[in-house]
């Protein structure tokens, strides 16, 4: 998803005040990046990070709004970016809600053309971290519940057909090797014909 090894990471800019923004983009360009877009209002955003894919999202504002905050939160269950905000607030309560809505880097007064690139490097790099974890996550998710889905179908087995566990497991195998299915696809199969019946 970010830029290539050695391509400008692109960048999009969200800052309401037209002249900040302008400033902004100035010191994103002379720190390497490449500016795909500004806009004044989070409103267009998911459709302009499909648009552009940017690599990295840039807010400048005086405070985080709701209205930014929601935006954002869609984005990051749609089409996740590192996310870098430069604010005045340094309420920690607008801290906290902007970091849970998915902002990798909140820094509080003043933007500093000589810092920007080793903020958005702590972003991303903070972000991709962040996405490992949410992976490796759904991963141990999805292998617990394919885990239980299997333990139920062995359950079933074992009560229909009187075997013990291991024959139950053995059954479950073999039904999936002869029907070239997965483990948990045959128990899923199982479970929902039990379910259908009623057992």
């Amino acid at each position: 998803m970010l830029a290539e090894k050695g391509a400008a990471m692109r960048v999009l800019v969200v800052d309401e005040s037209p002249e900040r923004a302008e400033i902004l983009r100035e010191g994103l360009r002379l720190a390497g990046y490449e500016v795909t877009a500004s806009l004044t209002s989070p409103i267009a955003l998911l459709k302009t990070i499909d648009e552009l894919a940017p690599d990295v999202i840039v807010i400048d504002t005086e405070s985080p709004s709701r209205d930014v905050l929601e935006h954002l939160v869609v984005m990051s269950q749609h089409t996740p970016r590192p996310v870098v905000m430069f604010a005045s607030d340094a309420e920690p309560a607008k801290i906290r809600a902007a970091v849970k809505a998915g902002v990798s880097a909140y820094v509080v007064d003043g933007l500093d053309a000589t810092r920007v690139k080793s903020i958005i490097d702590v972003a991303v790099a903070r972000f991709e971290d962040f996405q490992a974890l949410r992976t490796e996550l759904a991963e141990a998710n999805t292998r617990l519940s394919e885990r239980k889905l299997v333990e139920r179908a062995k359950g079933l087995l074992m009560k229909t057909r009187g075997l013990d566990e291991e024959a139950a497991y053995a059954a479950l195998r073999k039904l999936a090797m002869d029907r070239k299915l997965k483990l948990v696809e045959v128990a899923q199969k199982i479970v929902d014909a039990a379910d259908l019946l009623g057992a």
